[in-house]
């Protein structure tokens, strides 16, 4: 298929284009290239990226809407796996306006391409950050989630309204995928796990929020990906049994669907650590500090939904997964 991945030189976005590569489809990968983080991590994924014959890249911003416009009537993707965004809780407190000019503006132009140009279904990143308030755990897509606490969490949560919307008016089919806590290599540096391994083997203190008391689903990138590519696979459908009396958030008389995509074993933050510094071989100086505007305590994912619908459910171990991004960073940087 031709696919269109937005933000393909970001952590996620690449590990998805290259999956798609590997599998034969043809990619474009759009990305602007800011300097959130290190651009040079971002230039080395598209490398790996480039050396496919199936990879085209274009360097743009989303929220650009005559480029995007343009964009998506030149190329025509069948189907778009749209993965750009502003990320970050804490940053969003720093610079609220990149949030609305990328997950909102940004989500629109994708949205209106879409429309415009007869894509057959798209498949967007929302965020485990969207429970917000909520603390029944595990979270369920059955839940509302009208309660969000960070500025983050409202544009996600408006991007599942925005594509609901344009599922009912347009029958364009969209489904968005809740992504909890994901890491693994070529991860990104703003990320827990990555400044925690840069910390420690650099012999700095790594700063520990709510005393280490956070519960994580830590999710591993690869499994993220096959939840994403399987989700690309089975367009969204209507629900005949939808009722307007008793909406169920997770699913529409039009054709949309939202997931989580988690591990379903969350981990205390301190036993994470402890998993880091036996496979690191260095203790980690921590300095305890209260828990951040934003943040929430705890993250668990229902993931039984996206198995019934598509058939698998993320399996990998935390340690299994540790173990990997420590042999690929000590590889990156030489450490």
């Amino acid at each position: 298929m031709k696919i269109l991945v937005t933000g393909a030189a970001g952590f996620i976005g690449y590990h998805t284009a290259l999956r798609l590569l590997e599998r034969g489809d043809e990619v474009t990968g759009v990305d602007n290239l800011n300097d959130y983080y290190d651009v040079s991590l971002k230039e080395a994924r598209l490398a790996r990226l480039r050396a496919h014959g199936g990879f085209r890249f274009e360097q743009t911003d989303i929220a650009d809407r005559d480029r995007m416009a343009e964009l998506f009537a030149r190329l025509r993707p069948e189907r778009v796996i749209h993965l750009a965004a502003q990320a970050g809780v804490r940053y969003s407190l720093v610079n609220p306006h990149a949030y609305t000019d990328s997950n909102v503006t940004g989500f629109l132009n994708i949205l209106e391409g879409c429309r415009h140009n007869g894509v057959d279904h798209l498949v967007f990143a929302s965020t485990s950050s969207v429970y917000g308030a909520n603390t029944k755990q595990p979270f369920s897509e059955h839940q509302t989630v009208d309660h969000p606490v960070s500025l983050y969490a409202a544009t996600k949560k408006a991007n599942e309204l925005m594509a609901h919307t344009y599922a009912h008016l347009f029958a364009l089919r969209v489904t968005g995928l809740r992504f909890f806590t994901v890491y693994g290599p070529w991860g990104r540096p703003d990320m827990a796990l990555f400044k925690f391994t840069r910390g420690i083997l650099a012999g700095e203190p790594i700063p520990v929020f709510n005393n280490g008391q956070m519960i994580r689903d830590f999710t591993y990138v690869d499994d993220i990906v096959e939840g994403v590519v399987r989700a690309v696979d089975h367009p969204a459908q209507p629900d005949p049994l939808w009722n307007g009396d008793d909406p169920d958030p997770a699913t529409s008389s039009a054709p949309y669907r939202v997931y989580n995509i988690g591990n379903n074993e969350p981990v205390l933050l301190l036993d994470c650590i402890t998993m880091l510094e036996e496979e690191l071989g260095v203790k980690a100086q921590m300095e305890f500090h209260p828990i951040q505007p934003g943040d929430v305590v705890s993250t668990m994912a229902d993931v039984s939904e996206l198995e019934r619908a598509v058939g698998f459910r993320p399996r990998t171990p935390l340690r299994t997964g540790i173990s990997r991004f420590v042999n690929w960073y000590r590889e990156y940087y030489g450490a």
